[in-house]
């Protein structure tokens, strides 16, 4: 199915339902790129009768915190249905991150109270769920019911990433929630890693080996992410970007 593009944040969830496939869920992650703390996947429907009252929207690395925070309770109050899944470090380590975000996405929809007709998830291809998908790259930017889902999966983390400062103090996870800075690899030189650290991550094996951690980038993932069958990108995805499926 080829969507083509026209203007606004609403137009995929507009075409589905007009095409009769809604429900439309959308699903999205964050602290993928994290070396510590849980990857939280959300996902998200919004009718097609309720966006109006979410016309700030956006994806959610495009928004402040204090926005962020203002719109997590109206996304709650005018979503349809949401379900937010969180994956800790074991399990991150254990299937590598790019599998743990698919297994994920899968738990997220999985989750909804009501079953999704078509489902838009941000980037990926999500094998397994309930209903017919459509990737779409840049989707959190692209579709309100994806930035819906990045809203809620961000807000839900860096709420608990202050948490976890209390009980890990010294790290800063409040600050950097869990991400690679220099502030977090000095605080790892020093207290070396905590149980929610990833040891999967570089930074944190190198500690963990007697190495000199250094900063990595953020999206650095382990050996078995980037030798998983899933980690590329499925062939046939929207782009929003063009407007067209790419293949």
């Amino acid at each position: 199915m080829v969507i083509r593009r026209s203007s606004g944040l609403r137009t995929l969830e507009s075409a589905l339902y007009r095409a009769g496939l809604g429900p439309v869920a959308g699903v999205d992650e964050v602290g993928r790129g994290a070396c510590a703390g849980p990857l939280v996947v959300a996902a998200c429907v919004l009718g097609p009768n309720r966006m109006a009252s979410l016309a700030a929207l956006d994806d959610s690395k495009k928004l402040g915190e204090a926005e962020r925070e203002r719109l997590f309770p109206l996304i709650k109050r005018y979503a349809v249905a949401y379900h937010v899944v969180f994956i800790d470090s074991t399990e991150v380590d254990r299937r590598g991150v790019h599998v743990a975000n698919i297994e994920g996405m899968r738990r997220a929809v999985a989750g909804l109270p009501v079953r999704p007709g078509y489902v838009l998830s941000d980037g990926f291809r999500v094998p397994g769920l309930p209903a017919s998908s459509l990737p779409v790259i840049g989707g959190d930017a692209a579709a309100a019911c994806i930035a819906a889902a990045s809203v809620l999966a961000k807000v839900s983390r860096d709420r608990l990433m202050v948490a976890m400062d209390d009980e890990y103090p010294g790290y800063g996870f409040a600050e950097h929630k869990g991400y690679s800075t220099r502030a977090h690899s000095a605080a790892l030189a020093t207290l070396g890693p905590s149980a929610q650290h990833r040891y999967s991550f570089i930074n944190v094996r190198r500690l963990v080996l007697g190495e000199p951690a250094g900063q990595v980038d953020n999206d650095v993932r382990d050996d078995f992410d980037r030798m998983s069958p899933l980690g590329s990108v499925d062939s046939e995805m929207y782009d929003l970007r063009e407007g067209q499926l790419s293949r």
